[in-house]
């Protein structure tokens, strides 16, 4: 039965541990609940935000008109068939991602070891096309289930669009929630596999913030040959602070929360650094963080 949470903390729940409260907090620990949705939705008033681990979130301060979704499809992994010379492993959108990759370890099956190390849901994931070391969430997927507001639908992977940490699925023009997942992996050596899960996991401790309080990067990559993280350094944006809220010293396009930030702070150093990168190189970053709620310009 869903369960509801009046006025949840964002801080609290975000890997930023940043933002106000937002009107209520609806749960969901089985598919079943889907259908109690919308009714609760409208009841509430407010815009919904699906939530899932919290990462990849900058929630503004204050009170907040949004009603946090809970995904906590909790079922899987679990080997559900084969196709095409590969291992069909079937998840639910709540499980957490690095569950998934130990059960891949396990198991030999290969293709996803490049997310070793990104906090954060199965279905956050595959929302955005998270992606590391060459490794992005979508270019695994066979099946995805999702919630369209209305009823569950199902959509193999040539109905999705995907792309630099975007997905989208034209058929949905209102959007969607991720309920489950099935990825296809390929049988491996275990030992390779571990190997290089472990080398990926110490590449990035070495050169990230994974154990700060942080939403993970905070600006999309202008190209594939220019990183963020480069023009930031080279604008004077590696470990520049403003109010409890900095850019790592690891690297620059990590936005950390030191201990009494605030979501404003955040937001101005992320404003001081996009137009320094502008100036400076003639590039306007995008935001790879979700800043909720988003308020039109």
């Amino acid at each position: 039965m869903m369960r509801e949470i009046p006025r949840p903390s964002l801080a609290e729940r975000t890997t930023l541990r940043l933002g106000g409260t937002a009107i209520a907090e609806l749960v969901l620990d089985d598919v079943a609940d889907l259908a109690a949705l919308p009714g609760r939705l409208r009841a509430l008033g407010g815009s919904p935000l699906i939530l899932g681990a919290g990462s990849n979130i900058l929630a503004r301060d204050g009170a907040l008109p949004l009603v946090l979704v809970r995904p906590r499809f909790m079922q899987g992994p679990d080997v559900v068939g084969e196709k095409d010379g590969k291992v069909l492993v079937r998840v639910g959108a709540g499980v957490p991602l690095p569950r998934l990759l130990r059960f891949c370890a396990a198991r030999a099956l290969s293709g996803l070891e490049g997310l070793v190390g990104i906090p954060g849901s199965v279905g956050g994931a595959v929302a955005m096309n998270a992606g590391s070391f060459g490794a992005e969430t979508c270019k695994n997927i066979e099946l995805i289930q999702i919630f369209n507001g209305e009823t569950t639908r199902g959509f193999t992977v040539d109905a999705l669009q995907y792309g630099y940490r975007t997905l989208s699925i034209p058929e949905e023009k209102k959007g969607f929630m991720v309920v489950e997942a099935t990825f296809g992996l390929t049988e491996s050596a275990r030992d390779g596999i571990s190997k290089r899960m472990r080398h990926n996991f110490f590449e990035k401790k070495s050169k990230q913030p994974v154990t700060a309080w942080s939403a993970g990067c905070a600006f999309k990559n202008p190209a594939p040959d220019m990183p963020a993280g480069r023009l930031l350094e080279q604008a004077g944006y590696k470990g520049k602070k403003l109010g409890g809220m900095a850019f790592s010293t690891l690297h620059a396009n990590f936005l950390i929360n030191e201990g009494g930030g605030s979501a404003d702070a955040a937001l101005a150093l992320l404003r001081e650094a996009r137009e320094a990168v502008l100036q400076r190189f003639g590039f306007a970053l995008e935001p790879e963080v979700r800043i909720v709620p988003c308020l039109s310009r």
